[in-house]
């Protein structure tokens, strides 16, 4: 039966037809297996142009398979070749390949020739290519004598290679004596000949050494043609030469030094034309003379150039298209131009084609009966000539075969027996070559055989394609099929895809795709099947990927790369920079997930890639680092139109490090005047490289420049050449000019400088002048150099002047400058200030007010009026040498002030100045004033002693400050009792001479708080407070003791527990409702302390105690002063002198008014009540109750 051919993927139908290939005819992927009977066929043989190293044994190779293993034979130049007779020539033992001994003795050239192997067995003869054997050569030059070669500058120049011909063809290039290439450029280069063109020729290209070299790389060996001289004539050395007799016709051509139009050395004429092989590379060369140098363009007419197959070569005189085909035949146009002109020349390109294969034939299995074809199809152009052979000899006298027929390119089988079994040969040929093809006809009857070893297991990535094998033989060729699992029935999925070499594909395995898979394969001879196993694994995932970094140079960057994968896979990770291995650097460290780059550079930069590889799948993910810095500084800075007041500055931005440069800063150095200082000039945008330039006259001008990005500035750059501008007058005058006097009796003139770089030129001076405000003189000048100021001696005082100083150097004179005023020198005022009278405002601030001085006498600015003041001492402080005095100025021109800060009852003196800029007028006479009474201060101590059951003495000082007349003393108490609440006060009033006083009365064992100040006839002053208990008495309790001890009695003690503890709880309670801020603690306890004055009055549980001079040596703890039954009242006035004038103690504003609040020292008023620091708690109140 006829087999048919199977199509290259069988989808499963979507109707569920089983999974069987229908294969009907095999194919060349289709191996018949080697231990079946099959003709040869050729395996390895040498290339059809062979060309050896005559120092080196000749090797032909020539290998072949089949069953039974074929003989060899050979043809040497179409004749029978007898290896026998040779004893230089052998054949390894089963192998076709001979080796020819020719390194003991013969000749490479003996064994030139077309040699073709021949491999034969049973079944038929398999031949191999015409192999044509060629020893390489590498010949010498031929001697010549070569002429010096002199020509005129400007000419142009070929210098000939014309190397041997060699086998193959010698590589070519140019040097010196000293084996360095020679230089190539627009101008000079070499063509494809080998020769050296100049388009034309300069005075360095004189030299004796243009030597060209001819690399034979078959045999490594290199020839050198004899070094050529040529000397290239200035115009002054051809007019001697010309005078030493030399005719025209001794130089090298006879072209002009002068300019002229393109002329083409290579090729000649206005067209050419230009063969070529299709798949070749094709070389277009045009090289052009002129001066100065043409440039070469290439065009195709009607047509473009292919953009991804073309190159131009040798500085664009070379066009080469690689990869030719005939599409790429047509015009190609090649064009030179200069300045003088253009010239063109087209090259007519034809490609030709050598045969190619379209359909090369195959190898047929077929069983017996069946039919079958072999078909051979080439090209080429011409196109080829297609002829037959079977076993090596033509078909057409070939022993005939009645299953065969001969149809041009195809051969027909039908009913093929055994004895059909045979190789065919296929020659396609043209005249640029041939083509040969081998392929048999293999008739068996075999049953069907599965060639993929059992029990493969395949491991497979999770959604990525499966593909199970079933490498299969049989004949006729068997069907197959494939089932899942033991008991599987055929697979009926449109999932899956069967090949044609019986692979089964599952274009996307899932997890559900595991098992064993079953491949049968049947035909009309018998069955195979080979079973398979398949796994799937999760696929390898980067879930981490390294991120884009810019980090600058110098810092650390690190790179992170986390992978996750299958558990039974071991995967590696790789890390790669541009897709190479990382440099071998310290400072590249890798652990599991990192990558750490430390001390980055510039050679750091670029693409890094983390690469997970396992057993089965690969994952990569890459990341940019970017290394950025400070630009590198600006260099080749060029000074160009220099004008006397402007320079355009140019300069090249260096490496802007990966960060664009944002602006440049240009400075500048004096070195006439400041060097080695440098100024800030002006700022341009980061994309402008040239600046326009103001400059000043007489500076002998330096510039660098500094580039700047987003990371800071550069270096500056080196410093420009120097600019020297001319000297002009000075365009500006000194400034802050003033007439200050210093005695009397002149005027100073001062102003500040002009620098060196302002002075304009050399020379500089200062015409100083000045004259009177008020009078008709003229000005009065004067020149100084170097200085910054002069003095006018004999000026009357504090007079007016103008004032004008003006610049001046050896050029000319500054613009007028402006004119200031200024005055003489000022002297002490001669009047003191009149009608000075003072008001006691109260008895700490009084007011002053006097007559204004006349502006004549102050003789100078006037800065104010001074006023001194002090106290009157009392007789115990009149032995002290020194008088505290006290002062306060008021600025400008007031009449009136105001002294703060006096202490009340008091008498004060004072006396007013009237103030200049040189110091203080004489005094005013002296006024006194008295300052009222004021209320007295808290009395400086308090002392509770001598503490009895029912009394208490109290001891004090006097008010250190009593601010008047005492008159009285007040006291206030009342008693605390346990649970700190403040019983009803008492009020008692004592004489101003007394210090101690007794209460009698008092309870026991109490505590009393005591509120005491001191009065004058202006009020009460600031209070003091203490605290203080009485004693225990003892004989009660003594008593108490002697009666009968209920304390004893059972029902007694019970009662008082239950009553303890009841106590207790409810006390508990209230502690901790006091500490969650209940009523009590805070607000119960500022009720209890108020101000005793405002307390209603309970009726008085006791006598007031009579005064007693007992004394107590041991006085209790003392309380806290705090304030009781009033606002408390300052101690000093509210003036003071800090808020008041400017002297030592204030400040006034220039209207005399106080900036600030006088507010003397006083004692904070605290809350009232139990001062004790002590919390309640339920033990001290139990304490108490008991």
């Amino acid at each position: 039966m006829q087999l048919k051919i199977m199509p290259k993927k069988t989808p499963l139908s979507a109707g569920r037809v089983p999974l069987i290939l229908f294969l009907c005819q095999m194919i060349s992927a289709l191996e018949v297996p080697l231990d079946l009977v099959q003709p040869p066929t050729i395996t390895q043989q040498s290339p059809k142009d062979y060309i050896i190293d005559p120092r080196e044994n000749i090797v032909i190779q020539c290998e072949a398979k089949g069953k039974p293993p074929p003989s060899f034979s050979w043809t040497r130049n179409g004749t029978h070749f007898d290896i026998d007779k040779d004893p230089l020539v052998t054949m390894k033992s089963d192998s076709g390949t001979l080796i020819i001994n020719i390194m003991s003795e013969g000749k490479a050239e003996t064994y030139e020739g077309i040699y073709q192997c021949t491999a034969r067995n049973e079944r038929g003869a398999a031949i191999s290519n015409n192999i044509v054997i060629r020893p390489s050569r590498s010949p010498l030059w031929t001697k010549e004598k070569l002429e010096p070669i002199i020509l005129q500058n400007g000419q142009s120049l070929v210098l000939p290679c014309r190397p041997p011909i060699g086998l193959p063809p010698p590589i070519i290039f140019w040097m010196d004596n000293s084996f360095q290439r020679l230089p190539q450029s627009e101008r000079v280069s070499q063509g494809l000949n080998g020769d050296l063109y100049f388009s034309n020729v300069l005075p360095e290209d004189t030299r004796e050494d243009y030597i060209c070299y001819a690399r034979f790389n078959h045999t490594q060996t290199i020839q050198q043609k004899q070094p050529i001289s040529v000397k290239v004539l200035s115009v002054d050395e051809l007019n001697e030469t010309i005078a030493a007799n030399l005719s025209d016709t001794e130089f090298y051509g006879a072209k002009s030094n002068r300019e002229r139009p393109p002329t083409f050395l290579t090729p000649e004429g206005n067209a050419s034309n230009k063969e070529e092989l299709r798949g070749n590379i094709l070389s277009l060369e045009c090289i052009a003379e002129g001066l100065p140098t043409p440039i070469i363009y290439w065009i195709k007419e009607d047509g473009t150039l292919p953009i991804n197959r073309t190159f131009y070569r040798n500085f664009q005189k070379t066009l080469q298209i690689i990869q030719v085909s005939e599409t790429d035949s047509g015009n190609y146009q090649c064009i030179a131009k200069n300045a003088l002109g253009a010239i063109h020349h087209t090259i007519s390109v034809t490609v030709k084609a050598a045969p190619y294969w379209i359909m090369e034939p195959q190898n047929l299995v077929l069983s017996p009966g069946d039919d079958g074809t072999l078909i051979c199809r080439a090209n080429g152009n011409p196109k080829p000539r297609i002829s037959w052979l079977s076993n090596g000899v033509p078909i057409e006298i070939a022993p005939d075969d009645p299953s065969r027929k001969i149809d041009g390119d195809t051969v027909i089988f039908t009913n093929v027996q055994e004895r059909s079994s045979a190789v065919y040969q296929c020659n396609a040929s043209n005249e640029y070559g041939y083509l040969l093809a081998n392929a048999f006809v293999n008739v068996l009857a075999e049953p069907p055989r599965i060639l993929t070893s059992a029990n493969t297991l395949y491991q497979v990535i999770a959604n990525r394609p499966a593909l199970l094998d079933c490498a299969f033989f049989g004949s006729p060729l068997p069907t197959i099929e494939w089932f899942k699992g033991d008991k599987g029935s055929a697979l009926r999925d449109d999932i899956y895809i069967l090949h044609e070499n019986g692979t089964l594909e599952i274009p996307v395995a899932q997890k559900e795709s595991t098992g064993t898979y079953t491949c049968v394969a049947r035909n009309k001879l018998g069955m195979a099947k080979n079973e398979v196993n398949l796994e799937i694994k999760d696929p390898t995932r980067i879930i981490k990927q390294p991120e884009y970094a810019i980090v600058q140079r110098g810092s650390t960057v690190s790179f992170e790369c986390k992978v996750k994968h299958d558990h039974t896979l071991i995967p590696t990770v790789t890390w790669l920079k541009e897709n190479r291995e990382l440099p071998t650097d310290e400072r590249f460290t890798v652990d599991k997930d990192h990558l750490v780059v430390a001390d980055v550079n510039d050679d750091d930069g670029g693409t890094y890639t983390c690469v997970a590889n396992t057993t089965l799948d690969s994952v990569s993910a890459s990341a940019v680092l970017s290394v950025v810095d400070v630009p590198n500084p600006p260099f080749d800075l060029e000074l160009t139109d220099q004008l006397d007041k402007s320079v355009q500055l140019s300069w090249t931005p260096g490496d802007d490090n990966n960060s664009p440069i944002t602006k440049f800063i240009i400075e500048y150095e004096d070195a006439m005047h400041e060097a080695g200082l440098w100024h800030h000039q002006t700022e341009v945008p980061g994309t402008q490289t040239t600046a326009q330039l103001k400059l000043s006259p007489y500076v002998n001008y330096s510039f660098r420049v500094m580039a700047e990005n987003s990371l800071g500035r550069s270096s500056p750059s080196e410093a420009s050449e120097q600019y020297l501008t001319k000297a002009a007058e000075p365009d500006k005058n000194p400034t802050t000019v003033e007439g200050l006097g210093s005695e009397p009796d002149n005027l100073v003139i001062t102003w500040k400088p002009l620098s060196g770089f302002e002075s304009n030129g050399p020379g500089l001076q200062y015409k100083v002048s000045w004259r009177q405000k008020d009078g008709d003189d003229e000005w009065t000048s004067v020149v100084v150099a170097n200085v910054s100021k002069y003095i006018v001696s004999g000026t009357p005082t504090f007079v007016p002047y103008l004032i004008k100083v003006q610049a001046l150097n050896d050029v000319g004179f500054a613009p007028e400058p402006a004119v200031v005023m200024g005055h003489s020198g000022e002297d002490l005022p001669m009047v003191a200030p009149g009608n000075v009278h003072v008001t006691v405002v109260n008895s700490t601030l009084a007011e002053v007010h006097w007559d204004p001085v006349p502006l004549k006498s102050i003789r100078g600015h006037l800065q104010g009026y001074r006023i001194y003041y002090w106290k009157a001492q009392s007789s115990s402080q009149r032995n002290r040498r020194h008088i505290e005095k006290k002062i306060l100025t008021f600025q400008g021109s007031k009449t009136h002030g105001m002294l703060p800060g006096l202490e009340p009852f008091s008498h004060y003196t004072l006396n007013v100045r009237v103030v200049n800029g040189k110091g203080e007028g004489p005094a005013s006479p002296d006024r006194g004033f008295h300052t009222p009474e004021g209320v007295p201060s808290a009395p400086s101590t308090l002392k509770i002693v001598n503490p009895t059951l029912d009394s208490l003495t109290l001891e004090w000082d006097p008010p250190s400050h009593p601010n008047g007349i005492l008159t009285e003393y007040t006291l206030k108490y009342q008693p605390i009792n346990s649970t700190h609440e403040l019983g009803p006060l008492v009020d008692l009033k004592i004489p101003a001479n007394k210090t101690r006083w007794t209460l009698k009365n008092l309870n026991f064992s109490t505590r009393y708080k005591f509120y005491f100040y001191a009065q004058t006839s202006a009020g009460s002053g600031s209070q003091i407070t203490e605290e203080a208990v009485t004693t225990v008495d003892e004989g009660k309790m003594a008593m108490a003791s002697r009666q009968v001890d209920i304390a004893t009695q059972g029902w007694f003690i019970g009662l008082m527990c239950a009553v303890a503890l009841l106590i207790l709880i409810l006390l508990i309670v209230c502690f901790i409702r006091r500490n969650k801020g209940g009523k009590y603690p805070v607000k119960e306890k500022e009720d209890a302390h108020a101000d005793p004055e405002i307390q209603p009055m309970k009726e008085d549980d006791g006598t007031f105690g009579e005064y007693s001079d007992a004394e107590d040596h041991k006085p209790l703890k003392k309380g806290s002063r705090t304030p009781s039954d009033r606002t408390v009242k300052k101690e000093d006035s509210d003036d003071s002198l800090v808020d008041y004038g400017e002297g030592v103690n204030g400040q006034f504003n220039e209207d005399g008014s106080f900036i600030g609040q006088y507010s003397g020292k006083k004692e904070k008023e605290p809350a009232e009540g139990n001062e004790s620091s002590e919390a309640p708690s339920p033990v001290n109140a139990m304490n108490s109750f008991v």
